[in-house]
């Protein structure tokens, strides 16, 4: 059973990885998985007979957010109590252990608990927001959270982490019981055939050696948003052009991207993409991928990019950096460094396209893909669930 309180129906990589692990156990008999899917009302939805979503009514985040807390304790009982399952997955740190706990109590169970790292929030959330008041602050409100993770997740069975270097991270921070996990790819549905020539010549506009490039990420500057909207204008005066620039998504700072379309020709906002297949005709009818943000899990829309032959640039740090300098397909830049940026995605430019980076790339987004990472998921639940029966 998954608990995740990071699934938002407009939601970037966790929302992938969600409905491709409900697509890949569906396709199974032998495994009767659940989904429990924060939502606006209660409803449980039967895919066939072993794979099953239950809605719970959850609190909304506020803001431009879509995100959902499940705060009844008795809901979740409910649902524990009504499938009983061997191995329950915590995708959020926020909350969802401490309910999963309590409920699992209170239905007078002793299922094997699971956490997904989706978020390294102690730098990412704590560390990075209060590290603008100084480097107190921020130091300290980080370690906090550090002290937090290990009070949640090292009562955990097991902990997935899907970067070997947030993995290390961890390990230097005191976190125990952690698996090597990374996420996966569908090279089927992500392929650089998925290039749209018409796309291209609109996108190019008459120039065809205009640079274009596709932001398909949540709209706030942990995904380095403001970050690039920055460097674009020295962008253009490096290349002497306006790169055309497609956004696709939501967030927080909508505005902001709706402002550059009002203000520069060559941004276009093509709204909420749901469909993959839409996704990957984006992601290979632009040259240009950006995965900015210095706090990525895994980057699961980098590996679709890279799948897509995209080149890429990339933050120099977290799995970003990991995941850029092992397929060779792009260069990195000094994550929150909007010259770097300019500078980065200039030199690029130049260079990517007789370097081969988007060959590269797709080479090593067909040693990925959703099967093995499930399969290798599995494997931990069954050992810990035969630990159980035990």
């Amino acid at each position: 059973m998954d608990c995740n309180h990071f699934w938002s129906p407009s939601g970037g990589g966790v929302r992938r990885n969600h409905l491709e692990k409900l697509a890949y156990f569906k396709a199974r008999s032998d495994v009767h998985y659940v989904f429990v899917m924060p939502d606006d009302h209660r409803r449980t939805e039967i895919l066939d007979e072993t794979t099953v979503i239950e809605h719970v009514p959850g609190a909304k985040f506020p803001g431009n957010w879509e995100y959902r807390f499940i705060l009844d304790t008795a809901a979740l009982r409910d649902v524990f109590a009504r499938h009983r399952p061997h191995v329950i997955e915590i995708g959020s740190p926020y909350i969802m252990p401490l309910k999963v706990r309590r409920a699992l109590a209170a239905a007078g169970m002793d299922s094997r608990t699971v956490g997904f790292w989706h978020a390294d929030f102690p730098v990412t959330y704590a560390g990075r927001f209060f590290g603008k008041f100084g480097r107190l602050p921020g130091s300290m409100a980080e370690s906090l959270a550090w002290r937090f993770a290990r009070s949640q997740y090292n009562l955990m069975d097991a902990v997935f982490v899907a970067s070997r270097e947030i993995l290390e991270r961890m390990e230097s921070r005191g976190m125990k019981n952690l698996r090597y996990a990374p996420l996966g790819v569908d090279i089927e549905t992500f392929r650089p055939d998925c290039r749209d020539e018409a796309l291209v010549s609109d996108l190019k506009a008459g120039l065809p050696e205009r640079l274009t490039i596709f932001f398909g990420h949540r709209f706030c500057e942990e995904k380095g948003l403001r970050t690039f909207l920055q460097a674009y204008p020295s962008l253009c005066r490096r290349l002497g052009h306006e790169p055309a620039v497609a956004f696709a998504g939501t967030g927080p700072d909508l505005e902001l991207v709706r402002r550059a379309v009002r203000e520069h020709s060559h941004i276009r906002y093509v709204g909420f993409i749901r469909e993959p297949s839409e996704m990957a005709k984006w992601y290979a009818s632009c040259d240009l991928g950006l995965t900015l943000s210095g706090w990525e899990t895994f980057g699961l829309s980098l590996l679709e990019a890279l799948a897509c032959g995209q080149m890429m640039v990339g933050a120099d740090q977290g799995a970003a950096r990991e995941h850029v300098g092992a397929s060779g397909a792009g260069v990195v830049f000094r994550t929150g460094n909007w010259e770097s940026l300019a500078g980065a995605i200039e030199g690029l430019y130049h260079t990517g396209k007789k370097a081969g980076y988007g060959a590269k790339g797709r080479t090593y987004a067909e040693g990925l893909s959703w099967r093995a990472c499930f399969a290798k998921e599995l494997e931990t639940y069954r050992e810990l669930a035969g630990q159980a029966e035990a």
